[in-house]
């Protein structure tokens, strides 16, 4: 990379700390971001189910695919994107500084973000295997983790079937189709919602891995998925990561997009989302699958330690 190139991504980079001390909230960051979260869980799981009912009626299982598809896709526009931007607004001031959409990160960035994604997805994929597999075998032994299982299980089947009748597609025009509702509208108003307003507003009072992790846990909550709540709280981490230390929304959602992506590629291929099912843990080999774990774990320490200090000789004067 030429000199000069180098010298003026770093000057962007450290230039974008003056936006943010020069915002001025009109309410506690952290009363904001609660009750932004609060708000869009009401707009958006409420009002937005409600009206689902009242278009459609209680028979969804009726319902034509195609137009919950996009009913889908509006209520995450209407009732996650725009509450953002608006509150960005109304409490800051600054929609581009809060939202993160001041800095375009190089191409490298982008490398880091994919490179760092195509360990991760892996190792949460056999995460979730070993915890299944704990679970399973600790069920056995235990009728309170046992009872504990059913209702796990009966989530799952819950989520399973209504991702099964969006992801389900017959031609070109409905895969396309499930790819926008699936994979880019979620990138775009989730990560402008969750990385964008929630974690700036945590980090303007907390320090970052307080509001990367709190930001996590509510991302992670807001999905109900059972048995991927532990996995989507580290991707979530990870995206939190990345958006505060590249300061860009992109970055989150360039790794939003891709692991939405990869998870409808894998069930149009393969008929099975293991993102979000509870995967059979009968035939497992655990020192193997310990092994593979333990590769890849190690792989992204190391990936992590190379970006954490490509970002540190940014912040250098």
């Amino acid at each position: 990379m030429p000199e000069n190139l180098k010298k003026n991504i770093k000057y962007i980079y450290q230039k974008l700390d003056e936006y943010d001390r020069n915002l001025f909230p009109m309410m506690n960051p952290v009363t904001a971001a609660f009750l932004s979260l609060f708000g869009v869980f009401l707009l958006y799981q409420v009002v937005g189910s409600l009206i689902t009912l009242i278009i459609f009626g209680f028979k969804l299982e009726n319902a034509d695919t195609n137009a919950m598809r996009l009913m889908t896709m509006a209520g995450q526009f209407l009732f996650i994107l725009l509450p953002a931007i608006w509150l960005a607004k109304a409490v800051y001031g600054d929609v581009s500084t809060v939202l993160r959409v001041r800095r375009i990160p190089p191409a490298k960035e982008f490398g880091f973000a994919i490179a760092g994604l195509a360990i991760l997805t892996p190792l949460l994929q056999i995460f979730i295997t070993l915890q299944n597999y704990a679970i399973t075998h600790l069920a056995e032994h235990s009728a309170l983790i046992s009872s504990f299982k059913r209702f796990l299980d009966n989530m799952d089947k819950f989520v399973e079937s209504s991702y099964l009748d969006i992801l389900t597609t017959h031609n070109i025009f409905e895969t396309s189709l499930v790819i926008l509702v699936v994979a880019i509208t979620p990138a775009i108003c989730e990560e402008i919602f969750f990385r964008g307003f929630v974690q700036k507003s945590f980090e303007l009072k907390l320090k970052p891995v307080w509001a990367i992790a709190i930001t996590s846990i509510f991302f992670a909550l807001y999905h109900f998925n059972p048995y991927g709540l532990v996995s989507l709280f580290f991707l979530a981490t990870f995206l939190g990561w990345f958006a505060y230390r590249g300061k860009s929304i992109l970055l989150s959602m360039t790794i939003h997009f891709l692991n939405n992506l990869f998870a409808v590629v894998m069930y149009l291929i393969y008929g099975k989302d293991e993102l979000i099912s509870n995967p059979d843990v009968s035939n497992i080999k655990i020192p193997e699958t310990l092994g593979e774990f333990g590769f890849l774990l190690v792989l992204f320490i190391i990936f992590f330690i190379y970006v954490r200090n490509y970002y540190k000789n940014l912040e250098e004067s």
